[in-house]
């Protein structure tokens, strides 16, 4: 059973392009249910890369940017919660 998948016009001309130079390249014609069908397969073998792929991105700290940040904290004295 197909089902339809909506998508950006961006996003469908990458697919195209990306269908395109697999028919160039090795000389195979490639439907985009294929194509599509071997991206997740893909994605599903490095499911926790992708799942990475969305988390914010962060500027890694290492241990010692993050000990020279908390040397510079004093404490006031007072308690907070």
């Amino acid at each position: 059973m197909a089902t339809s998948v909506k998508m950006d016009e961006e996003t469908k001309t990458q697919l195209e392009r990306l269908q395109a130079e697999i028919r160039l390249k090795t000389d195979q014609r490639v439907t985009q249910q294929e194509l599509l069908t071997r991206l997740v397969e893909t994605a599903t073998e490095s499911k926790a890369d992708f799942i990475d792929s969305f988390r914010p991105n962060r500027v890694p700290v290492s241990n010692q940017q993050r000990a020279k940040f908390h040397d510079g904290r004093i404490s006031s004295g007072v308690t907070t919660t």
